[in-house]
């Protein structure tokens, strides 16, 4: 991603802080211990209460996760295709935190399915949550991943590689 990129990412996410009346600085940088390779714009929390913090986190990340979602969505839009990025917003650590959670959770699922040979589902999940697990458990050889079922109840599948 260029400077440029990660520059309007910034930008337009510390407009839309301002605008809701929650103004704070917006860090842009790529972050290499993440799986996918993304614009992480970290939210400085030290300019924020509390309780803001816990209004842009939302119940489960769900606000955040909606900042996420406006944030790719309005700046990928119009963009080519090999011009698209990833955007991830970072709030008080929420998303370092939830991935270590991810991490944890889809490894043992995967040990799970390969002891039972059986497939095993992860509910509640974000379409967000659910693209890094796919991402986290791409490099098992022997184990596949879907998604199953509809909004706002679909869920992650791990199985065994079907041949």
């Amino acid at each position: 991603m260029d400077v440029d990129q990660m520059q309007r990412g910034q930008q337009w996410l510390e407009t839309l802080l301002r605008l809701s009346g929650l103004s704070s600085d917006v860090t842009a940088e790529m972050n290499a211990n993440f799986a996918e390779e993304s614009c992480w714009l970290t939210i400085n929390e030290a300019t924020l209460l509390p309780e803001q913090i816990q209004i842009l986190t939302g119940a489960g990340g769900s606000v955040l996760d909606s900042i996420q979602y406006l944030t790719n969505a309005i700046l990928n839009l119009s963009q080519e295709r090999e011009q698209q990025q990833a955007f991830t917003v970072e709030l008080a650590g929420y998303r370092l935190r939830r991935y270590a959670e991810l991490k944890a959770l889809a490894e043992q699922a995967a040990v799970d399915v390969r002891e039972s040979g059986e497939e095993f589902e992860l509910k509640s999940l974000s379409s967000a949550e659910r693209r890094q697990v796919h991402t986290m458990l791409k490099e098992y050889g022997d184990l596949e991943t879907f998604s199953r079922g509809q909004e706002p109840d679909r869920r992650l599948v791990i199985r065994p590689l079907q041949s």
